[in-house]
């Protein structure tokens, strides 16, 4: 599956249920059982399958070696499915970090990695995507045990996503370089280019593969070492993959995990004095945090790339049932766990009302359940907190004076599923229009002409992303000027490539994460002056 196609256009319906029997009849996974058809039915009951990957990796990793934390304590990591427990993993605190810092540090100072040859570095990389091909199927199975993601999903869209993305930063590794300067007087001058030495990366919980191959990606290209802090909810996938990748020659001290709490070893990563660049995704509340512990310890340069409240803009001239659809996906996809989500869906007055009716019927047919079995469109919310919270808005919502078009309950009593939830005449004012409720929850507005859509869809916080429904490259054009946001995707959405770069204008983050942009997070640019006798040129 070629990784530049459209996520959207792998998961329209029509591929998900051509998916469906495949699924069923290839690899491991082929015991889970049936499908739902929407939501309003029975949920796919869980019937906790003998999922055939064992939890083999739950201690830290710390050079090169899984190791308990200093404290002895564990944390449970839970199946969004059932609310059951699935392995306890070790709590790493500060004095893990420290040890995984120094690890990292030595590595960097003193260790083969930096001093490799960047082809050399090359070709770890690119034997750890092969490797990512190879296992896709127990990453992905962890990936949806711990995660709540479809099956499908994470193994047929993230994980080719993912061995694509190292394999795009494996080939940049021995095409950094500096430049050679004209200088106004007799001297040689040229650039280079350093890597900046212990990275401190900390990741999500929405997209925990993927957001691990943003991170250490270009990190490693770039021949830096790392400190990486997963998320406490989904710790399982990114130390099986972090083992997959000490297989394929990493050094020890490359690549350290420590699975732990943000105010503990969060919060001892980001204000760590011997670390020398953090990057963050997550919330744009933590994002200050960190961005605050930085500046606190040792001025270290942070990337961020925080939350989002998106809107997607439906113009006048736009195929209403194209754009329905499109709609619905850039909501709902990864159970609308997704920073850069099509939350505040401004449809043109002249078509809202067809809009709105076709919206509903979409998310009336939008099926939920087991993410494990086949033809299911969407999984549990990622555990009690945020379940609770989605409600929470959901209810803010229809108190507000919004209406509920469909939706807004839980499914079953087992488990974090909500169903697929509409909300029509949504005001600019209303919480829903505001907060990232990052969760299955469409809000639908009203606009009468671009001019006024364009205001109301920048009277916000957040610059991550935009979509744009139009016939006319003229309206695409204006709107795709005047939004303040570091993306916008015209007639389509949520389309990744390895080498698009990602990333907020506003409170939504600074810096970018993937393409070549993400190289100068983690290099150093030095000049060096030379004297030059007699030149036979300038």
């Amino acid at each position: 599956m070629a990784a530049s196609m459209s996520i959207s256009s792998l998961l329209s319906r029509s591929l998900a249920a051509a998916a469906s029997s495949t699924l069923r009849s290839k690899g491991r996974i082929s015991e889970v059982g049936r499908v739902v058809s929407r939501y309003g039915t029975t949920c796919a009951s869980v019937e906790n399958p003998n999922i055939p990957v064992k939890v083999n990796h739950t201690q830290l990793l710390i050079n090169g070696n899984f190791v308990d934390s200093a404290s002895g304590k564990t944390f449970p990591t839970y199946d969004p499915r059932t609310g059951d427990v699935i392995a306890y993993v070790a709590e790493g605190d500060t004095e893990d970090i420290n040890r995984a810092v120094s690890a990292a540090r030595k590595a960097f100072d003193e260790g083969p990695w930096p001093k490799m040859t960047a082809y050399e570095r090359s070709m770890v990389l690119f034997r750890f995507a092969d490797l990512i091909d190879k296992h896709t199927e127990e990453l992905a199975i962890l990936e949806t045990w711990d995660n709540g993601k479809t099956y499908e999903q994470a193994a047929k869209i993230e994980l080719p996503m993912i061995s694509r993305l190292i394999r795009y930063y494996a080939g940049w590794a021995d095409k950094i370089h500096g430049l050679t300067v004209p200088a106004d007087s007799s001297h040689h001058v040229q650039t280079i280019h350093e890597p900046i030495g212990v990275a401190g990366q900390i990741i999500p919980w929405n997209f925990p593969l993927l957001m691990f191959a943003w991170k250490i990606g270009p990190a490693l290209a770039c021949g830096n070492t790392i400190v990486l802090k997963t998320a406490e909810q989904t710790p399982l996938s990114a130390l099986y993959a972090a083992k997959l990748i000490h297989e394929a020659g990493l050094p020890p001290g490359v690549l350290n995990v420590v699975s732990g709490f943000g105010p503990t070893a969060g919060a001892a990563l980001a204000s760590h004095m011997e670390v020398d660049k953090l990057a963050f995704t997550g919330s744009t509340q933590t994002g200050k945090i960190v961005l605050e512990l930085a500046a606190k310890s040792n001025l270290k340069p942070v990337t961020l790339e925080l939350g989002g409240k998106s809107p997607f803009i439906v113009c006048k001239d736009a195929d209403v049932d194209e754009a329905a659809e499109l709609a619905h996906f850039a909501l709902f996809f990864n159970q609308g766990q997704c920073c850069c989500a099509g939350s505040r869906t401004y449809v043109h007055e002249s078509v809202y009302d067809e809009f709105v009716e076709k919206a509903k019927a979409r998310a009336l047919n939008r099926t939920v359940g087991d993410p494990f079995k086949a033809g299911i469109e969407q999984g549990p919310q990622i555990d009690s907190e945020q379940f609770e919270k989605i409600l929470r808005y959901i209810r803010s919502g229809i108190e507000s004076g919004a209406t509920l078009e469909t939706g807004g309950e839980r499914i079953g009593s087992k488990g974090y599923y909500i169903q697929p939830t509409v909300f029509s005449n949504v005001k600019e004012d209303m919480l829903i229009a505001q907060d990232e409720i990052f969760g299955p929850v469409q809000s639908i507005l009203k606009f009468k002409d671009i001019n006024e859509v364009i205001r109301r869809a920048n009277s916000t916080s957040y610059g991550l992303a935009a979509g744009v429904f139009t016939k006319d490259i003229d309206t695409a054009n204006t709107v795709t000027r005047a939004l303040k946001v570091g993306t916008v995707w015209i007639n389509c959405y949520d389309v990744f490539d390895a080498a698009i770069p990602f990333g907020g204008y506003k409170m939504s983050g600074q810096g970018r994460e993937k393409g070549i942009q993400s190289l100068s997070n983690y290099l150093q640019v030095k000049a060096v002056v030379t004297p030059l006798k007699n030149p036979a040129w300038m």
